[in-house]
């Protein structure tokens, strides 16, 4: 089977540097108990692999009530970005503080903070449930409003003359704009402060580039990475072609390739390469009948 390895994929650098700060924690700390609060990248794999390094997950859908699960040592915050009140809160603790957050999402977190020092409303665009919405709302209690889809706008009663839109950094870019312009349309005098990160936008255009060349499209991720999912949702929905999230290679299934020629393979940004390499081969191998 003909296969496009679509280009950029995989690890971004947030991830990258995620990794390797836990890495080098669990190096210079030997038989320390370590911590990663929530999941360092989405993607068990790399989880599992940090594990064998003796990082333990505490997993929490709030970050706060999971930091009290962790007695002592050191804990690793996420490439997704804590509140501050995480970080008080760690630190009255006597725990050991190691910041993991992509650089990309610091820079949101500085910009709502500084926005609602300023005297600003912010509307935030992002997934609920994600982490990186609760460690950029955390920046400004009360003052950020999470907002989903297009019915969360219209039932949105921010009476400040001072607003600004933002948002999730690993969302679908065109998704994205809707959003804003939605949020702009009730409120003209917003502020649009697009966060979508370089890494997430540059992956999500190739794809949607590459599904014009093939028949369909497997991206290789976790169910629980928001832009994995996202790269599924932009081929389906601007490519026009099928695609699929498969975690390995183990989830193809034979009748998703029954009488195409060629597929289009990409990665979520915290899926490791031997992962997509997997992929690749086993369909370059395939022989199918047409």
């Amino acid at each position: 089977m003909d296969v496009l390895k679509i280009t950029p994929r995989g690890y971004c650098h947030g991830v990258v540097e995620a990794i390797r700060a836990a890495k080098q924690t669990a190096k210079e700390r030997p038989g320390a108990p370590i911590t990663m609060l929530g999941y360092l990248v989405h993607n068990t794999h790399v989880t599992d692999e940090l594990s064998r390094h003796g990082i333990e997950l505490v997993d929490s859908d709030n970050r706060l009530e999971g930091l009290e699960r962790v007695p002592e040592g050191t804990v690793i915050f996420t490439a997704h970005g804590v509140s501050p009140a995480v970080k008080e809160r760690a630190a009255a603790k006597g725990l050991s503080l190691v910041d993991a957050t992509c650089s990309d999402v610091i820079v949101t977190h500085e910009l709502v903070k500084d926005l609602a020092e300023r005297g600003y409303d912010i509307v935030y665009i992002g997934r609920r449930g994600h982490p990186e919405p609760e460690g950029v709302m955390g920046e400004a209690p009360g003052r950020v409003h999470l907002v989903q889809d297009p019915q969360d706008v219209d039932q949105l009663e921010v009476k400040n003359e001072r607003i600004a839109v933002t948002c999730q950094t690993t969302l679908s870019i065109w998704d994205t704009a809707a959003m804003i312009k939605r949020v702009r349309e009730k409120y003209p005098q917003a502020e649009a402060y697009n966060e979508i990160c370089r890494a997430t936008q540059d992956r999500q255009e190739a794809a949607v580039e590459a599904a014009r060349e093939c028949d369909l499209v497997i991206v290789v991720g976790s169910d629980r990475s928001s832009n994995s999912r996202r790269l599924v949702q932009v081929v389906q929905e601007l490519g026009h072609k099928p695609a699929y999230l498969v975690d390995t290679v183990k989830d193809i299934k034979l009748e998703w390739l029954s009488g195409k020629k060629r597929v289009g393979v990409t990665s979520g940004a915290s899926t490791p390469t031997q992962l997509t390499r997997e992929v690749v081969t086993y369909l370059e191998a395939l022989d199918l009948p047409a």
